[in-house]
Parts: structure tokens; C-alpha cells; sequence
């Protein structure tokens, strides 16, 4: 039988934070699995990088490119495509592609989302804006039938239950079976502001060390809650593990791929005003260890990979043809020495309306010289960052006026406006910054 495929999403856990200490669980599945050292964000906010993962392709051609925009229903989905090969599909936790913005448009964030804005999910255990309907203990989903379903307890584990529960008692031993088990963590609570780890967690990092570019230009709230932080990604690796042990009970285990990765980053407020949409790796670095099937042998690659890969991935694993719109790179291709891309290509709204590159040497970004919230794209940016990630790993240092990088700033311009033609069909303007204020 085909492989089961599971994919397990944090939201806002920044790459840094896999390390054995804070994620053993996954350290220790790493270890005959594959790890994916530069793997970046498409876009850095939450509804966009999700829609990004369902269709394939970039969010300023399926639509979500803000929060708030429904899920195109003209693109076929990675549910619809697994479903139409002999696949069950699950989704459990947060979905965050169904509620619109406005009084007149159709609102989910408290209610039940109704069977067509499910993407394609057959069996469905979620909420729409799930920090809405919970906070970091206790609250409520909703099933299948629209039934509000509540739970009291940490979330990362009830979410988790929700998931252990499918495995053991509502997936097909004679169909293989997708699941999407997206958790909230180590997101913030919208409504406090805080990382809402388990109470008994509390405590458990105070002191780990605060990693450089959160130190930077401004105090930002990292020396406050980045043990809670810490302490809510821990609890998802304890997660991880109790979601391989049932597959294990089960008999299953060793015919399941597994993805751990999630959808940007956190800046704890140093580049912005708050935790994520900029083109920093603190926004767009993210963690990705595949194991299972084809993804084995223990090694760390360094090649450039984009979450837009993932879907292409997933269906490769299904034995399912990359449809020819999707945008990303079967990522197994890798392990045999091929499919790399050059860099990663990064869309970011609601903070700016921003395009970048992520190469292996540089993050170069541009903006729009005119900012609304709501515009999809421009035609016309101004240059906004450059840094050296082999010299400047914290990003210190913006050089998009320094002379010395006039001819790296123009092959990366090029590079970034061929992106931009690619996905938008835009021929844009890339004008030099004449004056800068910031300095880094």
C-alpha cells in the first residue's frame, strides 16, 4: 500500500529553536530522516503562507495574499488531488482560509466552516482562526458535522488527541491516509500577547540564551517571553512523539512519511511592530525534517528549499503528477543530488507590499513606494534590503547603499525582477534607495 503522509505545521516557530535541548523528539527522528537547513517561508503571515501549501502555488495568483481572503475554489487542492488517488484526507486545527474581511463578508472565525471552504477534507476536526476559539488551555473546534466539539486542557495536546483519536480510530487500514495537523503553536494569543505554554512548562527556558537578531535595533519583548516561546515549541515536540507512538501502536509507523516544518518565523517585534512580515530570516527561516519513505539516511542538506515545494513534494510521495501551474520542486530530488533552486522567492504583504530573495549568499528586498494595506502588488518598488548571511548571520548590517555590493544589488535586482514577471506578469521597476534612514 501506498504511503500515509502527514504533515505537522507549527505556526511562528523560527528555524533556530530545533535544537536537541528544546525539540529531542524530532532531533532523534531526524536522525534516519532528512533535514532541510534553509528552508524559507513564501510569504510570512499565516492565511497566505497556508493557501501558498494547499494549491502550489504563490499568494498573489491563488488570491490569499492578506489574511482574510478565502481559499480559491478554481484551484484544485492537495485534498482534492490526494482524494481523486485512492487517498483519505484529514484536516485537524487551525485552517485560517475560509473567513473574509468586512461586515458583508462571510465570517468563521467563531462558527463552524461550512463543507466547501474545507479545501477539499473529508474528515475535519478544526477552527477557522483557532486562536479565537481557544487560548493555551481549553476552548473548542469544530467536527465533521459542524458540531462544536470543546476540550479542557493544554491545546498543542488536545489538538494532538484530536489527531491520535483519527489514527486509531477513523483512518482506512485499506486506503493510505493524508493528514494536515496544523497547531497554533508557538503562536501568540492574539488577545494577551502572550506565549501561552502549558502552566506546568512555565519556567522550563527562562534564561536560554536570546539569539543575536533578537537583541536588535529594538529591545523588541524577547527577553520577557521567549522562554514561554521555547516552552510552546517543547511541548509540540512532546506532541510529535505521542503522534509516532500511536503510529507505531498501530502498526503503521514504518509506512508514513512525516513533514515538520511551519509557516514563518518570529522577530518578537525588532524589525516591525510585531512578529512576523519582513524579510529577515527571523521571518522567513523555518525548520523542515521530512522522515519516513524515501526521506532517510540522517543527513542535513543546505540547499535552498521554499514551502511552495512542498506540495509537489507531498504528491510525488502519492505517486501523483505535479500538475504543471504548481510552482515548487519535489524536495526528495535533493537527496540524490539534484532539484536545488538557486533561491527562494518571498511574496510579503499587510506590513508593506514587499517582494524578496533568499540565495544562499543573500537576502536582498524591495517595497513598494506606495503602501496599502489591501494592494496585491506594484508596479514600481524601491530597494530595501541587502544583507551578507555569510558575514552578517544576525543581519545586522543593511548594505542596499553600500558601494561595494552596486554590482551584487544589480544581478540580485534582475533575479528578483524575473520572479516578479514569472508569477505576477508584471514588468516592475526596481529604483535604487537614494535615501535611507534605517541602518540596519
Amino acid at each position: 500500500m501506498r504511503e500515509n503522509i502527514i504533515f505537522f505545521f507549527a505556526d511562528q516557530q523560527r528555524y533556530d529553536t530545533f535544537t536537541p535541548e528544546i525539540m529531542p523528539n524530532l532531533t532523534k527522528c531526524a536522525e534516519d530522516g532528512a533535514v532541510f537547513e534553509n528552508t524559507f517561508t513564501c510569504q510570512p503571515v499565516c492565511g497566505p503562507a497556508r493557501a501558498c501549501l494547499q494549491t502550489g502555488v504563490y499568494a498573489t495568483e491563488n488570491g490569499s495574499y492578506i489574511n482574510a481572503i478565502p481559499l480559491n475554489r478554481d484551484y484544485k487542492t492537495l485534498a482534492e488531488y490526494l482524494k481523486e488517488s485512492g487517498y483519505d484526507t484529514a484536516y485537524i486545527g487551525k485552517w485560517h482560509l475560509a473567513s473574509g474581511m468586512g461586515p458583508t463578508a462571510p465570517h468563521y472565525e467563531k462558527s463552524a466552516v461550512p463543507k466547501e471552504l474545507r479545501g477539499g477534507y473529508d474528515y475535519w476536526m478544526a477552527s477557522d482562526v483557532l486562536e479565537f476559539t481557544s487560548d493555551g488551555y481549553g476552548g473548542y473546534v469544530f467536527d465533521t458535522d459542524m458540531n462544536k466539539i470543546e476540550f479542557d486542557g493544554v491545546r498543542a495536546d488536545k489538538i494532538t488527541d484530536f489527531a491520535i483519536d483519527y489514527i486509531k480510530e477513523k483512518s482506512s487500514d485499506e486506503k493510505p491516509f493524508f493528514m494536515f495537523l496544523s497547531h497554533i503553536e508557538p503562536h501568540h494569543q492574539n488577545s494577551t500577547d502572550n506565549f501561552e505554554c502549558a502552566p506546568e512548562d512555565k519556567g522550563k527556558f527562562d534564561g536560554v540564551a536570546i539569539p543575536e537578531d533578537l537583541t536588535f535595533p529594538k529591545k523588541g519583548n524577547a527577553a520577557r517571553k521567549y522562554g514561554d516561546y521555547l516552552a510552546c515549541i517543547n511541548r509540540l515536540d512532546k506532541n510529535l512523539m505521542r503522534l509516532v507512538d500511536a503510529l507505531k501502536e498501530k502498526g503503521i509507523f514504518d509506512n508514513t512519511v512525516i513533514f515538520y516544518t511551519a509557516d514563518h518565523g518570529c522577530h518578537f517585534r525588532t524589525r516591525n511592530i510585531e512578529y512576523k512580515r519582513s524579510c529577515h530570516d527571523a521571518s522567513i527561516h523555518v525548520p523542515l525534517v521530512v522522515f519516513g519513505g524515501a526521506y532517510r539516511g540522517g543527513k542535513a542538506y543546505k540547499d535552498i528549499v521554499s514551502l511552495i515545494d512542498i506540495p509537489t513534494s507531498i504528491l510525488a510521495i502519492a505517486g501523483v503528477e505535479k500538475p504543471d501551474y504548481m510552482r515548487g520542486n519535489d524536495i526528495a530530488e535533493i537527496m540524490d543530488g539534484k532539484g536545488s533552486r538557486k533561491e527562494a522567492y518571498v511574496e510579503i504583504s499587510e506590513s508593506q507590499t514587499g517582494r524578496a530573495i533568499r540565495t544562499a549568499e543573500y537576502t536582498y528586498s524591495a517595497r513598494s513606494r506606495f503602501f496599502s494595506y489591501f494592494a496585491k502588488g506594484a508596479k514600481t518598488y524601491v530597494e530595501d534590503y541587502l544583507y551578507d548571511n555569510r558575514v552578517d548571520g544576525a543581519q545586522r548590517n543593511n548594505l542596499i547603499k553600500d558601494k561595494d555590493y552596486q554590482e551584487v544589488r544589480k544581478e540580485l535586482r534582475e533575479r528578483l525582477k524575473k520572479h516578479i514577471k514569472e508569477v505576477e506578469g508584471i514588468d516592475v521597476k526596481i529604483l535604487p534607495r537614494k535615501f535611507i534612514k534605517r541602518k540596519i
